[in-house]
C-alpha cells in the first residue's frame, strides 16, 4: 500500500491540534497543551518522512482528491492535494523544521499565560502552510494563503496588551492584503483566460494559449508577482517585515523566516510555465530581487536591535531566491530556500534564547561576551551565522548562494548588472554577520545572564546547527564533486537553467571571487568591530544622514505615511461633517431620544405600570373587535 495515499494526515493533524486547544485550551494543564501542540506537528513530519521514502522508490506526480468543494458554474475546484518534488521539500521543512520550533517553544513560552492561545495559531500556521505547498489549484493555494496571512497577523499581535504589538500586526496585515489584492485580480485574470484553477491545467495550456511574451502573460505574472512581493516582504512591500519582529521570537523563526516568507518564492516557482511566456516578468522578478537584497543588506548593517539585524537579513536572503527566479535558476532558487530555512531559524531561535537569558535585552551593544556565558548558543549561532555569511566550502549558504551567482552570471537569462548586485551582497551580508557575532558574544560582558537555556531549546539549536553545515554538500557543483542531488531531484517540476555555451570554464574563477569577496566582507567587519574599536562610531558620525536612512529602511515607512496614510486621514477628517453622516448622525439623534421617551416611562410607580397594562389591553381588544 502506497503511503503517498495519506498524503491527507499531513495536514489535517495539526489543524486537530488546533481545534483542540481552541475549543479545550484553557482547561488544559501546560504539559497536555505542549503534547497537542509539538505531538500534532511532530506527527505530521513522520508523516511526511514516511511519505518522503515512498515517494523517493517511486518519483512521480500524486493528486489525491479528499472531496469536492465548490461548483459554481465553471468553478469547481476540489480539496485536492497534489505531491511532486516542489512540494514535498516544502512540506518536509515546514513540518521537520516547524516541530524543532515547536518543541523550542515549550521552554520559551513556557511561563506566559496564553500558552494555548499561542500553540493553536502556530498549528493553525501550519495547517495553512501545508494547504499553500499542497494545493492542486489556485483556490485552495489562496485559502491557504490568507490563512497564513491571517495566523501571521495573530502571532505578531500575539502581547496585545503593547499598543506597538498591535500596530506591527495591523501594519503587516494591511501591508501583504495590498499583494494580496493583485494576486486576487490575477486569479480572476487567468480564470477568465482558461476556464479553470486548476494549477496542472493552466500550465499546460498556457503555452498553446499565450504566445511568447504575449501581454496577457505578463499581467497575469506581473499580477501573481504582486502577491508573492507581498507575502515574501520583497520591494516595494518589504517594509512590515522588520516591525513583525514585535511577535514571539519562536513566530519570528517559523513564519518569518523559515516558512511564510518564502511562500512567494513558491509561487512562482509554481507558476514557472506563466513567468517563462514573459521575459517582462522574468526581468521584473530578478530586478525586485537584486534591488531588495541591496537596500534590506545596507539597513542590516545599521540595526542594533539583534532580531531586526536578522529579519533585515531575511528580506535580503529572500531577494537573491527572487534573482534566482528572475534568471531562470529554479533549482537554485529552491535550494536557497532549503539551507536558508536551517540557518534562518537557527539564527532566530538563537536570538531568542539569547534575548531570554539577558531579561529581554534586543540591543547586541548591551550584550557582549556571551560566548563564555552562553557556550552552546555561540556555537549553534556561529554555525548558522557561517552559513548565512556563506563562509566557503564549509557551509551550506556558500553553495546555494554560489549557485544563485553563477547562474546570474552565466545564465542564458543572467546579467552582468545583476551579478554584480549579488555579489555586493555577499560582501554586505558577510559583513553585517561579522558584526552582529563580534558585538554580541565578544568584548565586554554589558548585561548580566540571568537565565540559561534547557534542553528543549538547546536541542533545536544543535539539530539546525548541523543541517545549516551539511545540506550544502546535497548541491555540491560539479566542478568539486558531481553531487547535484537537488536539481536532480526538483528536474522532473522545475525548468532546468541553461547556460550559455563556453562560459563553463569560468565557474573555477567565479566561485574564487565569490570566496574571496565573503572573507574580505568578514575581514571588514573584523577590522571595524574587534581590531579597531570606536571606528565604527567613527563612521557613523561621519556620515549620520547615510546612516540614519539605512536605519530607518530607506524611509518607506515615512514614504507610504505621505502618500497613502495621510491623505485618508484627511479626507476622513474633511468628511466627518458631510450629508452622508449627517443621515446616520440623525438616526443615531432619533433612537437616542425614542430612547430616552420610553425611559421616563419607567418611574417605579406601581400603579402606572398597572395603567399601562391594562390602557393596553384594552386597545388590543378594541382592535381585535374592530378588524
Amino acid at each position: 500500500m502506497n503511503a503517498v495515499q495519506y498524503l491527507w494526515l499531513v495536514p489535517l493533524l495539526p489543524l486537530l491540534g488546533a481545534v483542540l486547544l481552541i475549543v479545550a485550551g484553557r482547561n488544559m494543564s501546560k504539559p497536555i497543551i505542549a503534547s497537542i501542540g509539538a505531538g500534532s506537528v511532530g506527527l505530521s513530519a513522520l508523516t511526511v518522512i514516511v511519505i518522503g521514502v515512498a515517494f523517493l522508490s517511486n518519483p512521480d506526480v500524486y493528486e489525491i482528491s479528499v472531496w469536492q468543494w465548490i461548483a459554481v458554474g465553471n468553478l469547481t475546484p476540489s480539496i485536492e492535494l497534489h505531491l511532486d518534488a516542489l512540494s514535498l521539500m516544502f512540506i518536509f521543512v515546514i513540518t521537520f523544521v516547524g516541530f524543532l520550533i515547536h518543541l523550542y517553544s515549550v521552554e520559551f513560552m513556557g511561563e506566559d499565560s496564553g500558552y494555548a492561545r499561542f500553540f493553536a495559531c502556530l498549528n493553525l500556521f501550519v495547517c495553512s502552510m501545508l494547504l499553500l505547498v499542497l494545493a492542486g489549484n489556485l483556490v485552495l493555494l489562496y485559502l491557504g494563503w490568507e490563512g497564513v496571512g491571517l495566523c501571521s497577523y495573530l502571532l505578531i499581535g500575539f502581547w496585545y496588551e503593547d499598543p506597538k504589538n498591535g500596530y506591527a500586526a495591523r501594519k503587516a496585515f494591511i501591508i501583504t492584503r495590498v499583494g494580496d489584492t493583485a494576486m486576487l485580480i490575477g486569479l480572476f485574470l487567468l480564470f477568465a483566460t482558461f476556464n479553470s484553477l486548476d494549477i496542472e491545467t493552466i500550465l499546460s495550456a498556457a503555452p498553446s494559449r499565450w504566445e511568447q511574451g504575449s501581454s496577457i502573460a505578463t499581467v497575469a505574472a506581473l499580477l501573481l508577482l504582486g502577491g508573492a512581493a507581498g507575502k515574501s516582504a520583497q520591494l516595494p512591500l518589504q517594509n512590515w517585515l522588520p516591525d513583525a519582529m514585535a511577535g514571539p521570537t519562536p513566530v519570528s523563526a517559523l513564519i518569518h523566516a523559515a516558512t511564510m516568507v518564502t511562500a512567494g518564492v513558491y509561487l512562482i516557482a509554481r507558476m514557472n510555465v506563466l513567468f517563462e511566456l514573459s521575459p517582462v516578468a522574468m526581468t521584473t522578478v530578478g530586478v525586485v530581487g537584486a534591488v531588495t537584497l541591496l537596500i534590506a543588506g545596507f539597513s542590516a548593517m545599521t540595526q542594533t536591535d539583534l532580531k531586526r539585524v536578522l529579519a533585515y537579513s531575511t528580506i535580503s536572503q529572500i531577494g537573491y531566491m527572487f534573482l534566482a527566479l528572475g534568471v531562470g535558476a529554479w533549482s537554485a532558487a529552491i535550494f536557497h530556500f532549503f539551507t536558508h530555512a536551517f540557518f534562518k531559524a537557527l539564527l532566530f531561535l538563537g536570538a531568542g534564547a539569547i534575548i531570554e537569558a539577558l531579561h529581554h535585552e534586543h540591543n547586541i551593544f548591551r550584550m557582549g561576551g556571551l560566548r563564555k556565558q552562553l557556550p552552546i548558543v555561540f556555537i549553534t549561532f556561529l554555525a548558522g551565522a557561517a552559513s548565512l555569511a556563506a563562509l566557503p566550502l564549509v557551509t551550506s549558504g556558500f553553495y546555494s548562494k554560489d549557485m544563485i551567482l553563477w547562474y546570474a552570471w552565466a545564465g542564458e537569462k543572467g546579467s552582468g548588472l545583476l551579478f554584480i548586485a549579488g555579489l555586493v551582497g555577499a560582501l554586505v551580508t558577510a559583513l553585517y554577520t561579522t558584526r552582529l557575532v563580534i558585538v554580541t558574544f565578544f568584548g565586554y560582558a554589558n548585561t548580566r545572564v540571568s537565565k540559561r537555556p534547557g534542553w528543549r531549546m538547546t536541542m533545536p539549536l544543535g539539530v539546525l546547527a548541523a543541517l545549516s553545515v551539511v545540506v550544502g554538500f546535497l548541491e555540491v557543483p560539479h566542478n568539486f564533486w558531481h553531487a547535484q542531488l537537488i536539481s536532480g531531484f526538483l528536474g522532473g517540476v522545475l525548468p532546468a537553467a541553461v547556460i550559455d555555451s563556453g562560459i563553463e570554464a569560468y565557474e573555477w574563477a567565479l566561485q574564487l571571487l565569490a570566496a574571496v569577496v565573503t572573507l574580505g566582507g568578514i575581514f571588514i567587519g573584523y577590522f571595524v568591530y574587534m581590531a579597531t574599536p570606536g571606528l565604527h562610531e567613527l563612521v557613523k558620525k561621519k556620515f549620520p544622514t547615510l546612516h540614519q536612512l539605512m536605519y530607518d529602511g530607506w524611509g518607506f515607512d515615512a514614504l507610504y505615511t505621505l502618500l497613502f496614510v495621510k491623505p485618508v486621514t484627511w479626507l476622513a477628517r474633511a468628511s466627518r461633517g458631510d450629508v452622508i453622516d449627517g443621515i446616520y448622525t440623525g438616526i443615531a439623534w432619533v433612537a437616542i431620544a425614542a430612547n430616552r421617551a420610553i425611559a421616563t416611562t419607567q418611574n417605579g410607580v406601581m400603579r402606572w405600570y398597572v395603567l399601562g397594562i391594562v390602557v393596553g389591553a384594552l386597545l388590543i381588544i378594541t382592535l381585535g373587535i374592530l378588524v
